[in-house]
Formats: C-alpha cells, sequence, structure tokens
C-alpha cells in the first residue's frame, strides 16, 4: 500500500501577501499616529485650543476629554502594535538570513526600534518607519513609487546631489595630484621605474606586432601601387642613364633597353615582394623586437624631459577639472526640475495630479 501524499505545501508567495497585508496595516497606523501626535500637538498650543474651542465648541470638548486627556494610552496602543511589528520583521530576518547575524536587525533598523519609545522626540522617528514600509512594498511589487510626482521629484534632486558629490570628489582629487606632480621632482621618474619598466617587454611585444601588422597591410593593400612605382623607377632610371641612350643607338638597341627594363623591373619586385614574404620569419620579429626596444628606450623622458611630463598631466588635469565646473554650471542651468516637467512647461509645484 502506497504511503499517504504529502500535504500540498502553501504558494511560496502566500507569506509574502500576507506580510505585505501586515505592511499595509502598520503604514495606515503609522500614519493616523503621525497625524494624531501633530494635531495633539497644535491642540496643545493655546491660541489654536481657543480658535478650535470658537469654531468647534463640541469637537473641542470630545478631543479633550476623550483622547487629548488620554493621549499616552492611546499612543500606547499604536507603540503595541509597532514593536508587534518590529518583533515580526526580526523573526522573519532570522528565519529567511536577510543579515550575516541574528542580533544585526535592531542596529539596521534602529529608527524602527526607537520609535517604540513613546517620548516626544522619539516619536518623530516614526516617520521614517513610512519609508521603510514603503520600500517593503515596492520589493513585494504591490507598489511603484517611480511613477509618483514626489518620488521623481525627490530622486531627480538625488541624483543632482550624488553628481554635485562625484564632482566634488573628482576636482579634490585632481588638485591632489596637481600638487604631487608640482612638488614632487621624482614623480614621472617613479611612474617610469614602477608602472611602465615593469612591463617593458609586453610593451615591445606589442610594438614589434604592430610594426609587423603595419607593413604587412602595407604591403597587401598598395601592392600594384608599389610595383607601378617600381617600375616608374627603372624606367626614369633607365632613360637618364647615358650608357643605356648610347646603346639605343646600335641595331637592335632599342629592343634590348626594353628587354633590359622589363627585366630590372621584375628583379626590383622580386626583391619587394621576398622581403614582404620574410615579414614573417623568425628574423624580422627580432629585427621589429629590436626596434622596438630602441623606440622605447628613446621614448621615455630622462632630464629636463620629465618636468616637461609632469606640466603636461597638470594641463590635462587642469582641463579635465574646467571640464568638471562647466558640467556643474551647465546642470545647475538646465535641470532645476525634471526633464518632463521641462518639456511639458508645466508648473511643478502647481501641476495638476494624474
Amino acid at each position: 500500500m502506497s504511503a499517504p501524499a504529502a500535504p500540498a505545501a502553501p504558494p511560496p508567495r502566500r507569506h509574502e501577501g500576507l506580510l505585505a497585508l501586515w505592511d499595509g496595516l502598520i503604514l495606515i497606523l503609522v500614519c493616523v499616529n503621525l497625524a494624531l501626535i501633530l494635531f495633539d500637538s497644535l491642540y496643545a498650543l493655546g491660541p489654536l485650543n481657543q480658535a478650535l474651542a470658537a469654531v468647534l465648541p463640541g469637537f473641542h470638548a470630545f478631543y479633550g476629554e476623550r483622547i487629548h486627556a488620554h493621549f499616552t494610552r492611546i499612543d500606547l496602543v499604536f507603540v503595541a502594535f509597532f514593536i508587534a511589528d518590529v518583533l515580526l520583521g526580526w523573526l522573519v530576518a532570522v528565519i529567511e538570513r536577510r543579515h550575516a547575524r541574528w542580533y544585526h536587525y535592531p542596529f539596521i533598523h534602529w529608527y524602527d526600534v526607537l520609535g517604540c519609545i513613546p517620548l516626544g522626540g522619539f516619536r518623530l522617528l516614526r516617520a521614517l518607519r513610512i519609508v521603510s514600509l514603503l520600500l517593503r512594498l515596492q520589493r513585494l511589487g504591490l507598489i511603484d513609487m517611480r511613477g509618483w510626482r514626489p518620488y521623481r521629484l525627490f530622486n531627480h534632486y538625488y541624483q543632482l546631489l550624488m553628481e554635485d558629490l562625484s564632482d566634488r570628489v573628482m576636482i579634490k582629487i585632481c588638485g591632489e595630484l596637481q600638487d604631487e606632480l608640482n612638488t614632487r621632482d621624482d614623480f614621472s621618474q617613479s611612474v617610469i621605474d614602477r608602472v611602465i619598466r615593469p612591463r617593458k617587454q609586453r610593451l615591445i611585444d606589442g610594438m614589434a606586432l604592430r610594426i609587423q601588422t603595419m607593413v604587412e597591410q602595407g604591403y597587401s593593400q598598395n601592392r600594384a601601387t608599389l610595383e607601378r612605382l617600381v617600375g616608374d623607377v627603372v624606367q626614369r632610371a633607365l632613360d637618364e642613364n647615358p650608357d643605356l641612350a648610347r646603346l639605343k643607338r646600335l641595331p637592335m638597341g632599342e629592343r634590348l633597353a626594353d628587354t633590359l627594363d622589363g627585366v630590372l623591373t621584375d628583379i626590383v619586385n622580386g626583391l619587394v615582394r621576398e622581403a614582404a614574404a620574410s615579414l614573417r620569419t623568425r628574423d624580422f620579429r627580432a629585427l621589429a623586437s629590436r626596434l622596438a626596444d630602441h623606440g622605447f628606450d628613446q621614448s621615455l623622458p630622462s632630464g629636463a624631459q620629465d618636468n616637461a611630463l609632469d606640466e603636461v598631466l597638470v594641463e590635462i588635469l587642469e582641463v579635465f577639472k574646467q571640464k568638471v565646473l562647466q558640467r556643474r554650471l551647465d546642470q545647475l542651468d538646465g535641470e532645476l526640475w525634471p526633464q518632463e516637467w521641462q518639456r511639458s512647461e508645466i508648473d511643478p509645484i502647481n501641476a495638476p495630479r494624474r
């Protein structure tokens, strides 16, 4: 007899739905609690209290007797839900192993923990719980804050702030590099000794390969032109030769001169072809490596050239700093509001909500 089938596992997203419902409940409670705290703070102000008593005496008496007088007890009811939310979130984080250690959760979500303290200054931290809950709902895919106008406005200025900070860091780094180049005389030599020379052989091999490739491609792509040029050079040399001119005066001399021209042209073109074929040999690679080695040593700055290299680097960094500053000015001039508001020419403050 076969064993009874195991009960079907609950859908993998069921617990996420329950957590989403709980997060939605906590979000509503936080908003109600913050609104109640704000209203009670305004109620405690003498002028506003008197104005409310004059306008709505019934509501003023009801609120003072039923809510304001027992505000601490009412707030403790909200605090009980908030503590339960912290404990539930801690339990889920431990089960899902979201953090390296089980006790990391209260330190990472410190604003939730401190917001549970029923004191005036700590109650304000409950506003951060709204942001945390919205991010959790966003992560679950239940809301999409990217389409909200306040989020787009906040994200726009957040990106501007991050770009401004990164630009300031880049300008600071470039300034320190310029100071280093101006104050240290051995900077260029240090770069050569620590960066370039240890990679000398790799750079030489790369240069030799480029020389070989450049010559091979140059010959293969311009072979017909080179052969025609060789023929013209041989023809011009033979025409200017006085001995060949006397040879042409003899019987059959013109034919001999033409034969000699063709033979010499074929010989020179053959030499060029043989030279091109030898580009793939080991001897040519060794020659290219020696040329690259000699050119490498000659290209490294020495003596007075070190200062010139430092000055070039300083000027390059200065141009880069000016470009960064100009970009910052352009952003401040043209990106005060998000681009979609600029294109639609809508006042972002008084724009109608969708």
